[in-house]
């Protein structure tokens, strides 16, 4: 199969008799699983909505890694891992390029390896942080509602809140919900794993964007990319993890699975569908409904 005919540069969408890059057409969005990833997402009624997704979260970065582990084996000609510096100079996909921020603060370029390397560096400090992400939430003596933060570390110490009100009274202060409150997350924690779920989708967008052709497809392992993407993508859009904006590179191919119903529409598609519904049921004043 020649791939000449894929056509497109980076990024841009074509128009026109110009095809999408082959993993936008619905002839490579196979998955080497069968069954519903709705059902893997699903959070069990008795698990507590911090534990559930700080489980999710953990095991979407441990899948995702597998696949940047792909990318990094080194080519047998150069003896240079599939992206390098040279290959990809910058973290981009459809267009979109993503900067680091230095220790000053300030947005830079830089290659595409060297941002890969440092977002897995920084997703396992969060996860390996207790504060974050506690492994221990119990204690014999206390509850999370014991003190006004209403959260605890593994050593049973409140953990401090930023700025109150002093006048505030207590019983209002330890009435502040967040995600994670019960099991012991902290009250950033909701904020935290959106950035890590920020961080990933980028790699998934450059992975797709800058090597689906190789080393996925002359490896024969589009699908197990396509498998590990779907679960990441349904996960994030069932609990809210992700924004239009964020999914943007891929969304031609969510696009494709959502037409197969193998990704739960969006809340705006769930009322459009409902309002469609309703319209289709609705008969004019004083007409008999068919059959009646």
């Amino acid at each position: 199969m020649s791939f000449d005919s894929q056509g497109v540069s980076e990024g841009s969408l074509p128009s026109g008799s110009r095809r999408p890059p082959f993993f936008f057409r619905e002839e490579y969005a196979g998955l080497i699983v069968k069954g519903n990833f709705m059902t893997l997402a699903a959070k069990p009624k008795l698990v507590e909505d911090g534990e559930w997704l700080a489980h999710q979260v953990v095991e979407q970065y441990r899948l995702l890694e597998q696949m940047i582990d792909i990318i990094k084996v080194p080519d047998e000609k150069t003896l240079k891992p599939i992206c390098n510096h040279e290959v990809c100079p910058t973290m981009s996909a459809s267009g979109h390029t993503y900067t680091w921020l230095d220790n000053k603060k300030n947005p830079i370029k830089i290659p595409a390896i060297q941002y890969i390397n440092l977002v897995q560096k920084w997703i396992v400090g969060k996860i390996n942080d207790p504060s974050i992400f506690p492994t221990d939430t119990t204690s014999p003596t206390f509850s999370a509602a014991t003190y006004p933060s209403g959260s605890l570390t593994p050593m049973s110490t409140p953990q401090p809140l930023g700025p109150t009100n002093l006048n505030a009274p207590l019983s209002q202060l330890s009435g502040r919900e967040w995600l994670g409150k019960p099991s012991g997350f902290p009250e950033h924690f909701e904020s935290d794993i959106k950035s890590i779920y920020r961080q990933m989708m980028r790699c998934y967008a450059h992975i797709y964007h800058g090597h689906w052709l190789e080393p996925f497809w002359n490896i024969n392992a589009y699908k197990e990319l396509n498998t590990c993407f779907i679960h990441f993508i349904n996960v994030g859009k069932l609990f809210g993890l992700l924004g239009d904006k964020e999914v943007e590179p891929m969304q031609p191919l969510i696009d494709v699975w959502l037409a197969k119903g193998l990704l739960p529409p969006s809340p705006q598609q769930q009322q459009q569908q409902q309002q469609q519904k309703e319209n289709t049921g609705q008969q004019p004043a004083g007409q008999a409904a068919p059959g009646s």
